[in-house]
């Protein structure tokens, strides 16, 4: 279930971190992290592209309020949003990629599909 995992930070931090994670995927289309941190990425990075999808004012300053850069909203609303348009969820995937050499954390590349 959707933000039930603590992730082992304050809810200040845990938010920080994963406004920025969810401003790089869709920046970059792609990051690898932990498992779970991909996991509670994934639903938000779902929001924001429906967002995009909606494409109205109020729309665009919810996702400036969460995403934060600029650039990286309106390439939500005018690249990734319509290509999305005629899908109705599903816009992620969230691939393990085996255990981290440190720590043997759970690794796994999020990215859009």
């Amino acid at each position: 279930m959707f933000g039930t995992r603590k992730l082992g930070k304050t809810s200040a931090q845990r938010r920080a971190m994963l406004r920025q994670q969810v401003t790089d995927l869709l920046a970059n289309g792609k990051i690898e992290t932990t498992f779970y941190r991909a996991k509670e990425v994934q639903p938000m990075v779902e929001k924001m592209i429906t967002l995009g999808k909606k494409g109205n004012l109020a729309a665009y300053r919810r996702a400036m309020g969460y995403i934060t850069k600029e650039d990286v909203v309106q390439k939500v609303f005018k690249e990734i949003a319509p290509k999305y348009a005629d899908r109705n969820g599903g816009y992620t995937r969230v691939t393990r990629t085996g255990p981290r050499r440190g720590d043997a954390a759970e690794m796994a590349v999020i990215e859009l599909v």
